[in-house]
């Protein structure tokens, strides 16, 4: 598992990209995206401003407590009623 490390001052972009796997069949598009933090803690990594474009689900990730691992999960519906989950892991350090 890829970890990706996140100053905490930082407000940057976070991507799934969904259009290898699942939107193959062009007719398929996602139709909710839905993200969740743990641990949810005061200080903690914040999940804001989520957006869907071309096939991946975009998620800006704002503070976090320097060292602590984070867990960040993006939960889609497609169009097809499928449903899927992908987890991200982010580190907090200073940068």
């Amino acid at each position: 598992m890829t970890i990706f490390l996140k100053d905490p001052g930082a407000g940057l972009d976070y991507a799934v990209d969904w259009s290898a796997g699942y939107l193959s069949d062009p007719a398929v598009t996602i139709a909710t995206s839905s993200w969740s933090v743990d641990p949810v803690e005061t200080g903690g990594v914040v999940a804001t401003t989520a957006r869907i474009e071309a096939g991946r689900t975009i998620v800006t990730l704002l503070a976090g407590v320097p060292g602590r691992l984070y867990q960040i999960t993006n939960q889609v519906t497609f169009s097809d009623g499928s449903e899927d989950e992908r987890l991200l892991a982010v580190r907090v350090e200073d940068r």
